[in-house]
């Protein structure tokens, strides 16, 4: 099979080496130039569109993040306002010296805190058992009866949200037995 473009140029090849033939513009080859330039100009067209296109998605998907950021904020403040009040109220009782009104504000408080959080997702860690140092931060190894490596001692809570530690529980770790130089002999 031959190649048209090879026969093109071995035609024009020909034509150049006749004596007193002077070369002049190839209408198929200037048609030829005129399409592919035309076609050239389509794709650098498209290309640009393309790219504007991806240039304004950036920039909507950049607005709709900072509007959802704003409503979660927004969300979690009202979700925390009423335990601001109930705070407030509990300030009032202590100003007046009944102490039994404080305590049950502050406990009041503490609850809707913990619900609103809660509903949000977080969730406290668990620390009964086996140390986890993907969970826990080991602030002390102490000697004790209890088994070698648990949790003998919560120092402050950890929490989790969703799948994410936020804080992990700093905690006590028993240790060996013989480890304080007291051992049983």
């Amino acid at each position: 099979m031959a190649d048209p473009a090879r026969e093109q140029l071995d035609q024009s090849e020909q034509r150049d080496q006749v004596p007193g033939n002077v070369p002049g513009p190839d209408p198929e080859v200037e048609e030829r130039l005129a399409v592919a330039e035309a076609k050239a100009q389509e794709h650098l067209d498209d290309l640009k569109r393309l790219a504007a296109e991806f240039e304004n998605y950036k920039k909507r998907t950049a607005r709709e993040q900072a509007s959802l950021s704003t409503r979660a904020t927004e969300h979690l403040v009202k979700e925390l306002l009423p335990i601001v009040d109930d705070l407030e109220r509990a300030l009032e009782a202590a100003e007046e010296h009944e102490e039994v009104k404080l305590e049950e504000g502050v406990r009041l408080v503490h609850r809707q805190l913990a619900s609103a959080l809660e509903r949000e997702g977080l969730a406290e860690i668990e620390t009964d058992g086996k140390f986890d140092p993907h969970v826990h931060e080991a602030l002390l190894s102490q000697p004790s009866e209890a088994e070698e490596g648990s949790v003998i001692e919560v120092l402050q809570k950890g929490y989790r949200l969703g799948d994410r530690v936020l804080r992990p529980a700093r905690v006590v770790v028993a240790g060996s037995k013989e480890a304080n130089g007291h051992g049983d002999s």
